[in-house]
């Protein structure tokens, strides 16, 4: 099998790591496995710089002294990709980059990562309204074949399918899971708070948002009428004022919702940031159990 997404994900991931004269990508996706993503072992004594949350309080109570839980980690851990679809995620970012390329490239380099570190990779996605979940595995060939697929079948029909392929993951696949959720600010929205509630309660999980092209400029094409949108709008300074102020709004309301349920959330608005923004989205959930 040629290897067209994961060659292009490793070269970039290396230019990127000469440029900062050390892999701190890699290494910072290692630093992920906090908290839930390890087995408790037993109890010990407290000693300095343990960490204040891992204290059971109930057992240093009864004890009389302070008492921490001790974890192991995990052999491999269980990746998986929810990925949004539908129409807009053919839509454009501010960069011109279309979302599907930056929710693609994202993934791929998560999982490359991932795949690096012995770990396992699943994906799933709503097709059509049916959900396609493709398994735990861990290679760069599988990787390959779950990019490929998704790139080929996830963007035909207008569908708004992210709640019914998080509440199939909280019915269906019992595994313990670090979970990157990546869609943009109209899939998160639609999620239910119940939902985010189950699905975090068991695993870590992550959210990536694509940002949207605002309706601010040239020739932009709306999806969702099938049209290009008339220039007394695209043109319109107040409208576009408003634009922003809402989804400003939106995004911050969807941001409360997620730190409720301690997930971390991250943006990203071009091809070329998401070595960064993965960094920043990985060190934001060292510190997510601690606040």
């Amino acid at each position: 099998m040629n290897l067209k997404y994961v060659n292009k994900i490793k070269a970039n991931i290396s230019i990127f790591s000469n440029r900062k004269t050390y892999n701190i990508l890699d290494g910072t996706y290692k630093s992920v496995y906090r908290g839930k993503s390890m087995n408790f072992e037993n109890l010990r004594e407290y000693v300095i710089n343990d960490e204040i949350k891992d204290i059971d309080w109930k057992s240093s109570t009864r004890n009389n002294t302070l008492l921490v839980k001790q974890y192991i980690a995990e052999k491999k851990h269980n990746i998986l990709f929810v990925m949004d679809t539908g129409l807009k995620m053919n839509g454009q970012t501010e960069s011109k980059d279309l979302k599907k390329d930056i929710a693609l490239y994202t993934a791929g380099t998560i999982g490359y990562l991932a795949i690096k570190n012995n770990d396992y990779v699943g994906m799933i996605y709503n097709q059509n309204d049916n959900i396609t979940f493709k398994n735990f595995k861990y290679n760069l060939y599988n990787l390959e074949e779950y990019l490929t697929e998704y790139d080929k079948n996830a963007y035909i029909n207008n569908n708004e399918g992210l709640e019914k392929t998080l509440h199939f993951i909280t019915r269906n696949i019992k595994k313990r899971m670090i979970i990157f959720v990546i869609t943009d600010l109209k899939g998160m929205s639609l999620i239910k708070d119940k939902t985010l509630k189950e699905l975090s309660m068991q695993n870590d999980v992550l959210f990536i948002n694509i940002n949207d092209a605002y309706m601010f400029g040239d020739n932009i094409f709306d999806l969702d009428s099938n049209t290009y949108l008339p220039n007394i709008i695209l043109k319109d300074k107040k409208l576009n004022k408003m634009e922003r102020e809402t989804k400003e709004q939106i995004y911050n309301s969807n941001k409360e919702r997620l730190r409720k349920n301690k997930i971390c959330l991250v943006t990203i608005s071009s091809l070329q940031e998401i070595n960064s923004k993965i960094i920043e989205l990985l060190e934001s959930h060292k510190y997510v159990n601690i606040n």
